[in-house]
């Protein structure tokens, strides 16, 4: 039964409309029947095999869109028989330990390795204007790093780490035991060592056996041009270093922008709300408009209905992977009818109205058409 002959959703048991949590259900239900260590049928090993280049495909978005298009063809050239396509795992084995958190007898051991250090998150608040500019940043910190006395080995200067007596050095232990679906080797860090493979039999006075000291860090941050509320930026290495030797995690720097006092900002658009009486509507005016290069005059031509809009080109917010590319600022005109006259003003509405034909005042002209 070759995978390169079968259709991929049959051999999971799923449709093609199938959603990834119905694909992943499948396929532990097939290495649960098919597991060699589980199932002792001469092909169980081949049907895993291919359950597993199955579900690999049909769980990775663009290799199973490919698939859909374009069948085996489109993932392998048609060529890979079972086992083809596993670059995100050592083998089926380490499938079988993504699903149920242990390796299966004979599946690849986790080795001594450190474990990486923690992330770390640095909220950092930017002006308006630095935000839709880009700027630079110096931003002080704490953070665990190596410590300098023992370089991170956490054993005191002079002496080293040694392998593990309890795990030999493998980092990991294996226990037995049987279930419903037969013998089931779990697999588990080992609680000596925590998994490292090497244990301090003397600590460095000075961080204590941690490889690691609390220091204060300062590290200057390139803020890109046109960086958006809430958006991070990540810096590989600079977060925590991990104990005896593991590497350094990542800072996340997670930006936060000031409003402007006038502007509102839509993703790379930028909207002005100009407020202009009855008077500069009708009869057009020019206005100074705030922009983030500075003022900007706008001219309001004769006539202008409230709610138009005159747009500003490149006057936005340039958009943070496209260089040269920016936004827009619109200015929207609001139209200001006054609340309060004086005697003056009133008069001359009044005769512009009389002249227009137009029906104004209360209650006194009411009265006149005996309403």
């Amino acid at each position: 039964m070759a995978t390169t002959e079968q259709d991929l959703y049959k051999l999971l048991g799923v449709e093609r409309g199938a959603s990834d949590a119905e694909i992943k259900r499948a396929f532990r239900k097939l290495a649960q029947q098919w597991h060699p260590d589980v199932n002792k049928d001469p092909e169980a090993e081949a049907r895993f095999k291919e359950a597993s280049e199955a579900y690999q495909i049909l769980s990775d978005p663009e290799r199973r869109q490919r698939y859909d298009m374009f069948g085996r063809a489109g993932v392998d050239g048609g060529a890979g028989g079972p086992g083809a396509g596993f670059e995100g795992f050592g083998g089926f084995s380490d499938i079988f330990d993504a699903f149920f958190g242990g390796a299966a007898g004979g599946g690849s051991a986790r080795r001594g390795r450190p474990q990486p250090g923690a992330d770390l998150r640095y909220d950092l608040r930017i002006t308006f204007e630095e935000a839709v500019k880009g700027t630079e940043k110096e931003i002080d910190f704490r953070v665990l790093g190596r410590c300098e006395t023992c370089s991170g080995s956490g054993a005191k200067p002079g002496t080293q780490a040694t392998t593990c007596p309890q795990c030999e050095g493998r980092g990991e232990v294996r226990s037995v035991r049987q279930t419903m679906l037969g013998q089931m080797v779990n697999v588990s860090a080992c609680p000596r060592c925590r998994g490292e493979g090497k244990i301090v039999e003397t600590s460095c006075a000075t961080c204590k056996g941690d490889g690691r000291t609390e220091r204060k860090r300062s590290l200057r941050v390139t803020i890109p041009a046109g960086i958006d509320e809430g958006h991070q930026i990540r810096l590989t290495n600079e977060g925590e270093v991990g104990a005896r030797g593991g590497p350094a995690g990542s800072l996340y720097v997670a930006v936060h922008v000031s409003p402007h006092a006038s502007l509102k900002r839509d993703g790379t658009e930028l909207y002005y709300q100009a407020r202009v009486s009855i008077a500069q509507a009708a009869l057009g005016t020019r206005l100074k408009v705030p922009t983030v290069d500075g003022d900007e005059e706008v001219e309001v031509k004769p006539g202008t209905q409230p709610d138009t809009e005159i747009r500003l080109r490149g006057k936005g917010v340039p958009h943070v992977r496209r260089s040269g590319s920016r936004g827009d600022l619109h200015v929207l005109v609001d139209v200001v009818v006054p609340t309060k006259l004086s005697k003056k003003q009133r008069e001359s509405l009044e005769a512009y109205a009389k002249d227009a034909g137009e029906m104004v005042g209360g209650s006194g002209i009411r009265e006149k058409l005996g309403l």
